[in-house]
Order: C-alpha cells, then structure tokens, then sequence
C-alpha cells in the first residue's frame, strides 16, 4: 500500500525523482543520493563531511579545513545537478563543538554571497567518520 501511496503522490503531481551523482564529491556511505532533482527545478541535497572523495578520508584534523571540503563537496554536487552556490536557499550546518563556529563561519563566507542562504547551525554528538563539521 506504502509503494503505491508513493507512485501515485509523484504522478499526481507530475514529478520523478532523479538522483544526482558526482565524482567530485564522495560517494554515499549508504542508501541515499548525493542529491535529488524533482520536476527538473528543485533539488534536494544529502549532507556532506570534510571528506576527499578520491581518497575517502577526511582531509585533515582541522575544522576550517573540513569545512572548506564539506562545502567544495557540495558545491560539486550543485554543479552536478546543473546550479550554483547562488541556488541554495537553505542550509542546515552540524558542528560537534559549538566553538568552531566562528572558523566555520569564516570559511562558509568564501562559498556563499548575499543574498545568502537561509541557515541553521546546532551542535550534534558526533558525525559520520569523526568529521568535526
């Protein structure tokens, strides 16, 4: 019943899901995308961690340094689906301790312009891979 719930919500609204993949960000851990577009005009981006995507380790101890990966990884993923950093409208930041934020801050700056995104930051136990944002 759940399956066809589902079929008929994306055909009621004339939408399929396409996933997004790319090279220059790693590959999912997992059973999701790296990204998901909807109806060609909105898409939905997974999470990303300061990892090299051709070495699939987290590029250094540093969290300005993870930082920087976490969103080149996401500027990838973006470009993969036909945008630009200018198209994010929201964005959810992870950190697990609240007094990188600053460094962190900093280096989201380099990414984004105004009018930026729409943001939330929150500190969270841990996070995949022992990535610090």
């Amino acid at each position: 019943a759940m399956s066809k719930a589902i079929d008929y919500a994306w055909s009621r609204f004339g939408s399929r899901a396409t996933a997004i993949r790319t090279s220059g960000a790693p590959a999912p851990i997992g059973p999701y995308s790296q990204a998901v577009a909807c109806s060609g005009k909105t898409v939905f981006l997974s999470g990303q961690i300061g990892m090299d995507a051709t070495s699939g380790e987290m590029v250094s101890d540093d969290v300005a340094g993870q930082a920087r990966q976490c969103l080149t990884n996401l500027r990838n993923v973006v470009r993969a689906a036909g945008g630009s950093m200018s198209n994010i409208v929201k964005c959810t930041v992870l950190l697990t301790d609240m007094g990188d934020f600053a460094a962190v801050n900093e280096v989201y700056g380099e990414f984004f312009s105004e009018p930026y995104p729409a943001r939330a930051a929150f500190a969270v136990t841990a996070l995949p891979k022992g990535a610090l944002d």
